[in-house]
Formats: structure tokens, sequence, C-alpha cells
């Protein structure tokens, strides 16, 4: 059995009100489970510090329910990371055809690497940071055991300690990026790591891109509904913490990269011969967004508590 150990643990499932008989099929299969339904859809960071809040354990980890546990990986983490001396761990996750996945990343000034999904303007950026030889923060391969400064909230491991010193997730977050300004304040209590010869599988997207009804699951998507999310919370994350002049940084390369996607996918479009449509109408979406999130900026301007949720 590629997980042994599962009644070693408190297991705790926080519904985000799944409208469905999940609760009833998953608790008759699995009567030691601790349910706790939401009432609502509250996104990643509240659901989790309610599970939290219910969790009696030394160590607590946040796993997505689309996760799957290799070869007994949450034991092997427990038991290693009880024994060290990080606040916080996460492991090497792989997609389903079992290559690497990036599971933990650096911070970079500014968050200035938010700005590289960006089209044309962002590799224009890349391209720059390439120039001067400036270190990729993400880790896609972990060593044995790697420093990093966030962990990916699929898997993240936390001594409880550390959260009652950190504190909880921030609610502001609705989705993306609230793992990564926690991140930052739990490392303030240790170190961070990744354990890269521990694994799980992760399955990137499946959920919020069907509710969503994206059909792009990466995280470079900022031209529908999910993309607009996923620029606000990074722009709500910066704010928190870089503060307002990185998020005006931000949020003014976001704005320039607009018109600079439409003339240059017309000008590439014209001289490969393609339909200029479909750039077009990404185009228009990430203008969109843009100017939802210019929309939202006095709220974040002024960073007092308020649901970043647009989905």
């Amino acid at each position: 059995m590629a997980f042994e150990s599962y009644k070693n643990f408190e297991w705790i499932i926080v519904d985000n009100d799944s409208k469905d008989a999940s609760k009833e099929t998953i608790l008759q299969e699995f009567p030691f489970v601790g349910w706790h339904d939401m009432g609502y859809n509250a996104g990643f960071a509240r659901a989790n510090n309610a599970g939290i809040r219910m969790a009696k354990g030394e160590n607590i980890v946040l796993l997505n329910p689309d996760t799957l546990i290799l070869e007994d990986a949450l034991q092997k983490t427990s038991t290693i990371f009880s024994a060290s001396t990080h606040a916080a761990c996460g492991v090497q996750m792989l997609h389903p055809n079992l290559t690497t996945q990036i599971s933990g990343s650096h911070f970079m000034k500014g968050g200035l690497n938010h700005l590289l999904p960006l089209p044309y303007w962002g590799s224009f950026l890349k391209w720059i940071a390439g120039f001067m030889k400036m270190q990729k923060p993400s880790i896609e391969v972990a060593q044995a055991e790697e420093k990093v400064d966030w962990i990916s909230g699929a898997f993240l491991m936390v001594k409880k300690q550390v959260i009652e010193a950190a504190g909880l997730m921030d609610e502001d977050f609705f989705l993306y990026a609230e793992e990564v300004e926690w991140c930052s304040r739990l490392g303030k209590q240790g170190s961070l790591c990744i354990y890269g010869d521990i694994h799980i599988v992760h399955i990137i997207g499946e959920v919020i891109s069907s509710n969503s009804k994206s059909k792009d699951k990466s995280y470079s998507n900022l031209f529908d509904k999910k993309g607009l999310q996923f620029i606000l919370s990074n722009h709500v994350r910066i704010r928190k913490q870089y503060g307002l002049i990185w998020f005006f940084i931000q949020l003014l390369n976001y704005t320039i990269a607009v018109p600079i996607y439409i003339i240059a996918s017309l000008v590439h479009n014209l001289f490969t011969l393609q339909n200029p449509m479909p750039d077009l109408e990404k185009s228009m979406g990430l203008g969109y967004n843009v100017l939802r999130v210019w929309g939202l900026s006095g709220h974040i301007i002024r960073n007092q508590p308020y649901f970043y949720k647009v989905l």
C-alpha cells in the first residue's frame, strides 16, 4: 500500500460548499475523518484556517484534494520535520506523468517574477534578467534538503508553535499568493525547506479550472476570470509584503503591457500571416483584468480587511 500510516494522523476536511454528496460518501468510508462545512466558497486561506483551528497536532499540513501521497510521504516528512529546526517544509511535487513540478521558490525583490507571464513585455524582462545572469527563483528539482523562501500550499507542513507566533493565513485572499505571503511571515520564525527525496503527485488546477470554466490550467493565464483572480491576488500579496511603491511598480508594468501586447501581436501576426483575432481577444481580456485591479486599488492601498474574491 502506498500510504500505510494514514491512521497515525488526524484528518480534517474543510468543505467550501461543494453542493454534492461528498460528505456522506467520505465519512461512510472513512469515519475517523473530521469534517467542517464552511457554508460558502471561502477560498484557500479561510478554509485552511478553519482546519488549523480544529487541529490538535504539533505539526499541521495543508494538503490539496488534487494530490496523491506516494511511498508513505506524509509519515516520512513528519518524522524528519519533527526532528528538525525548520519552521515549515514541503516535498518534491510531481506531475501525473511523474516529471518534477515547482514545489518552492526564493523571493525576488518586489515580486518582479510576477511580470514574467506578461506577453511580449514579460519575455523582454526575462531576456534582461538572463543577460544580467539573475538567479531563477523557482525550484523545480529540489535537493535532498533545500532551503527556500516559500513553499507551495498544495503540501505545506508547519509547526503549530510557529503558526501561533506568525499568525494564520491572511483571510483577505480568496485564492493564489496566500501561501507566499504566509511563508514570508513563517520565515521570520525559522527556515523553510523542501525535502527533495520525498514525493507526492499534484494534479494542477483541476478544481479551479472547472469551477471558473477556464481552459488554461497554468499560472501564466492572465486573460480570463481565473487570470483576474491570479493578477489581483499577486498584487495584494506584493502590497502586503513589499509596500506601496512595489505595488504601483507592478500595476504600472501590467498597464503598459496591454498596449505592448496589442501592437506586438498585430505586427507579429501580420508578418507571419496568422489570424490576429485570438491574440486580440486575449489582449482585451488582459486589459479588462488590469482595469479591474485598478478599480480595487483603493482597497489594496489602504490595506484594510477586504475579501478579494472575483471568481
